[in-house]
């Protein structure tokens, strides 16, 4: 039996699901948990787990998809980048679909922008180096889990003496929108399934935080469905037993410290910031900024390029459904105006965001 299917294993699936059934049926009322992992949103809508959990479980998906949370002002920037002359703009791939106020990467794409699809921020740096006469932007668009390779990337342009690489940097942080959502008066969050790409590198203890200061019950899971399970059940021990710690179920790959080289990597290049995330607003140091010592790679220093404020296209609900406020149906535009090749909000756009999952697994 392989490791994956090892985490599929049906009799051990409909085990876990007796025991959560189990202890659920003491809750005194529903309880709300949610993950904040696009990865994770993808896998439970894929393997149908929703519809697994017994009714007094609500598991709903929060602001997990770093493409999702990116505010329209900062595509908006991007696209008027993309606009200037002997300019390349490099991106991964979903952020070139994710509408702006009035146009896309992909639209300006279309009208004669250069805009390339990279799979890192070290292949910009490649462009970089063999087009000399070009400025060449990249989108720093993600998590903790991505950051660290961009900053990688600024320290390899550096060493090159590269004067025509730049990032364009919206770098967010975990967990600082989880204790925003924690500390919504308008939403109940029991229990948070933590997202394991971005606890390898920042560890599991780092929400130790939040679960002191919220008494909300954190267990970083992996992606297999009988990861997620057990996460849920660990969760719902907690919450049965009036418990909230930090528990690690993805140990074979997070470590409580995570990753010290990548942490060090991001504090040499970068610093906390407040950030600007879409539905969410603006939250206090949960972004990550380009130290002034690397100032000279910051594009938005280096064009400053300024834009007017955006405003969410109308009848969007991305940001109740980024809450988990809302879920993808109780959107109008769901399924109608908005679907993953007429795409109205973000969530609909990245390969991780909830309504394109719900659209793909559900619809």
């Amino acid at each position: 039996m392989t490791q994956s299917s090892a985490y599929r294993d049906p009799a051990v699936a409909a085990g876990l699901l007796d025991r959560i059934r189990d202890k659920a049926a003491k809750f005194a009322r529903p309880v709300t948990l949610m993950e904040v992992c696009g990865t994770h949103t993808m896998a439970i809508h894929e393997h149908g787990l929703r519809g697994l959990l017994p009714a007094g479980i609500r598991l709903v998906s929060g602001p997990g998809c770093p493409v999702c949370v990116t505010p329209i002002d900062y595509v908006d920037q991007a696209l008027a980048l993309s606009r200037l002359p002997d300019t390349i703009i490099t991106t991964f791939g979903d952020m070139v679909r994710v509408p702006g106020s009035q146009t896309s990467l992909l639209e300006e794409k279309a009208r004669g922008a250069d805009i390339r699809i990279v799979y890192s921020a070290l292949d910009a740096v490649s462009l970089a180096r063999h087009n000399p006469d070009r400025q060449v932007v990249f989108l720093g668009v993600g998590f903790e889990t991505t950051a660290p390779t961009v900053a990688g990337a600024i320290l390899q342009a550096q060493q090159a003496e590269l004067d025509n690489f730049s990032v364009l940097c919206a770098h967010k942080t975990m967990p600082a929108p989880m204790q925003a959502l924690s500390a919504d008066p308008d939403l109940q969050v029991d229990g948070y399934l933590c997202p394991a790409h971005v606890s390898a590198i920042i560890g599991a203890d780092a929400y130790t935080e939040l679960t002191v200061r919220y008494q909300v019950p954190c267990v970083v899971t992996g992606f297999e469905p009988l990861d997620i399970l057990q996460g849920v059940d660990m969760l719902v021990s907690q919450i049965v037993g009036g418990i909230a710690r930090v528990e690690n179920q993805y140990r074979r790959y997070v470590k409580n410290a995570g990753n010290p080289r990548a942490q060090q990597l991001l504090t040499q290049v970068f610093e906390p910031c407040d950030a600007r995330w879409r539905g969410l607003g603006l939250i206090t140091a949960s972004g990550l900024q380009i130290r002034a010592a690397y100032s000279f790679f910051d594009a938005a220093q280096r064009f400053g390029v300024t834009v007017a404020p955006a405003a969410e296209p109308l009848g969007c609900r991305c940001g109740e459904i980024l809450k988990g406020k809302l879920g993808p149906r109780d959107c109008p535009l769901f399924g109608q105006r908005c679907t993953p090749a007429t795409p109205v909000g973000a969530c609909m756009v990245s390969s991780e965001g909830t309504c394109a999952a719900e659209y793909k697994y559900g619809f």
